[in-house]
This record gives structure tokens, sequence and C-alpha cells, in this order.
């Protein structure tokens, strides 16, 4: 990248954490959280602000948006995973890059790329997709090596730690298989 401003989107503070703290010696970082995907409304809201004690902590700008569509993110991304997180990833990454293309940033990555819960194929898929279409880079450096370590950061920084991630239907498979 020419310059090196990076927009990476942030799914909450406890997976920022570890990108952040590699990524702020190489790149000029700037956080983007946005997240239709969030059900409950509270649990948005709960990762927003573990979202942004994290990025006070490493001194990170966050551009929040705040715009809860849950009802067109639920009409277009289906029920059944795996489509559903390829529209999620699409969705999410769609509007990162677009908001990249506007801020003059180099690039964008996302903060899914740590989850070894996550399709990282599929994430760097629907990254490059978007790329093209708004004419900025996809960074996509394989962080889950750092997952244990942004577990260790969220305990020592007292962040929220959600348990799914994030959509109804997720919810829903983590909770119902107890019962």
């Amino acid at each position: 990248m020419g310059n090196n401003r990076l927009l990476m989107h942030i799914c909450c503070g406890p997976c920022a954490t570890y990108p952040f703290e590699i990524l702020k010696e190489e790149f000029s970082l700037t956080g983007f959280y946005y997240n239709p995907n969030i059900h409950p409304y509270r649990e948005f809201e709960r990762r927003k602000e573990s979202t942004l004690k994290a990025a006070d902590h490493f001194g990170i700008d966050v551009i929040v948006n705040g715009e809860y569509p849950l009802e067109g993110f639920l009409s277009t991304a289906g029920s059944s995973a795996p489509e559903r997180c390829k529209t999620c990833y699409l969705v999410r990454l769609g509007m990162t890059a677009r908001e990249a293309s506007k801020g003059n940033f180099a690039g964008f990555s996302t903060t899914l790329l740590i989850s070894p819960y996550q399709d990282l194929e599929e994430i760097i898929r629907a990254g490059q997709q978007v790329a093209r279409h708004w004419g900025v880079s996809f960074f996509a450096p394989d962080l889950r090596r750092g997952f244990p370590r942004s577990r260790e950061l969220a305990r020592e920084l007292g962040l929220y730690r959600q348990g799914y991630c994030g959509c109804i239907f997720s919810e829903k498979e983590r909770y119902c298989r107890r019962e």
C-alpha cells in the first residue's frame, strides 16, 4: 500500500485487541464499527462499548456507524449457515470498503480474521470482492495465531466477551444446544 492508512472493520473489542497491538506499528489505523447482524440491540451496544474501550486503550480512533438495520439484514441473510455468513461478511466488509474509499484510506481489513470460528477463506473472498468494487485494497493477514493473546488482553482490559458471533441464528445455535 502506498499510504499506510488502514480502515479496520471491528466486530467487537476483544477481537480488536491483538490486531490493534500488532498493526498499529505498521499502519495508521482507524477502526470502523459496523455490525447490523448483532442481536439483540443491547448486545450491539455492549460490543460497541467494548470496541471503544479497546480502541481508547491502544489510542486508535473509531468511526462508529450506529445504524441498526436488523430487519434489512435478516431479510437478506437467510437463516442457514454458511450462506448467511457469506452474506454477513459481504454486508459488513462492503460497508467498510465503501467507507475506506470515501475516506481515502489505502485499504481496509477486519478483526474477523482473528477468529478460529469464522470461515477465513470466505472472509478473504468477500473482502477481495468488495475491494475490487470500491477500488481499495483488502489487507488479509491470518490473525488466528493471536486469538489466545486477544482473549488475554480482553481479560486484562475488562472487556465484555460475548459467547456467540452476534446474529440471532448463532445465538440460537450456541444456547439451544445446551438444553
